[in-house]
């Protein structure tokens, strides 16, 4: 089978597509698959790789490379591809579109799912109105540096950032997470405990992302399931060393650990399973997703925070260590997706 593998994009998450392909076509089987690696640089050229993927790598980016003049015949040459981007213009259902209208089949979510799951706002939507517990939050809109409070209804009202703090106090509490609501692996998170702080983060996300979301925080433990086709793994858990899993706990900082399988009741691994299962059929999510919860101290109430419709996929990723955990290698794993492939 003649196999492209994707990455790199015009994402903020550049990098860590970069890293997670490496691993991705190190994996993959080469007696089964002939591989194209494809990267796209951040000005959104395109590039047949010409060089060995490194097998551990966070900044490699390759050398030997030959320029993609005609992008949609290039892909028509391929029997599948693996789109390995994180965030905008690649996890977003962009990339699915466009190999969808070339009728070439592709690993992972589909356009309408992909394009939900990106919105962190949309996502949660979705998810209240299945009745699936998410963290108290709010929605700022940000248009000509001004501000705007978004309610559920999607009636906007111009705020200012001390009305913002005001509303925080009266409604979630410091600290609250003030993060881009498009972007993933933490790129932009701040964990913000007053005024000044929450200046700094809304004016540092809003030049990231126009749609911000700043969420109560939730005092517990950070939990993870993976999801296979119609099947939900174990659940693991994140013990970072930072004050939360940020982006350099999650890629940089060998101090962060992961537990697998985590050590809760067993009634309420279930319980987070049969929650990941629902928010999977929610979505619409049928191949792959990674969904990140939160088991609250004390009240043990559980809080879906994330769905990652394509996690990262590096060797010290959960995602992959979930499902090996359950049995089945990285490299099965990449056969069993491909062979989940969308037409």
């Amino acid at each position: 089978m003649k196999l492209g593998v994707l990455f790199g994009g015009t994402s903020s998450e550049h990098e860590v597509s970069v890293a997670s392909a490496c691993s991705v076509i190190n994996h993959l089987n080469n007696d089964k698959y002939k591989i194209y690696p494809v990267y796209i640089n951040k000005s959104g050229d395109w590039y047949h790789v010409l060089e060995d993927m490194p097998k551990k790598t966070f900044g490699w980016l390759p050398k030997r490379k030959k320029r993609i003049k005609n992008v949609f015949k290039f892909l028509s040459s391929l029997e599948c591809v693996i789109p390995v981007f994180h965030g905008k213009n690649g996890e977003d259902g962009t990339i699915q579109g466009m190999l969808e209208m070339l009728n070439i089949p592709y690993v992972g979510c589909g356009v309408l799912t992909s394009s939900i799951c990106i919105d962190k706002v949309f996502t949660k939507y979705v998810l209240k109105h299945a009745g699936i517990n998410v963290a108290p939050d709010l929605y700022i809109k940000c248009d000509n540096n001004k501000f705007y409070l978004v309610n559920d209804s999607f009636d906007y009202e111009e705020v200012s950032v001390l009305e913002i703090d005001k509303l925080i106090r009266n409604k979630l509490n410091y600290p609250v997470f003030v993060k881009p609501a498009r972007l993933g692996s933490s790129v932009g998170v701040k964990k913000v405990s007053d005024l000044n702080e929450l200046i700094d983060a809304l004016y540092n996300v809003k030049d990231l992302d126009d749609k911000i979301l700043i969420e109560k925080n939730i005092v517990g433990r950070e939990l993870e399931c993976a999801i296979l086709g119609n099947n939900a793994s174990t659940i693991g858990e994140i013990l970072a060393s930072d004050v939360f899993y940020s982006y350099d706990a999650k890629y940089k900082n060998e101090e962060s650990k992961t537990v697998i399988p985590a050590d809760i009741d067993p009634n309420i691994m279930n319980e987070i399973r049969d929650i990941a299962l629902r928010a999977s059929r929610v979505v619409g999510i049928d191949t792959l997703s990674r969904i990140d919860f939160f088991l609250e101290d004390n009240t043990n109430k559980i809080y879906l925070n994330e769905i990652n419709t394509l996690p990262g996929f590096t060797d010290i990723s959960m995602y992959p260590k979930l499902i090996e955990y359950g049995g089945i290698s990285y490299t099965e794993l990449l056969d069993r997706l491909i062979n989940l492939a969308k037409l």
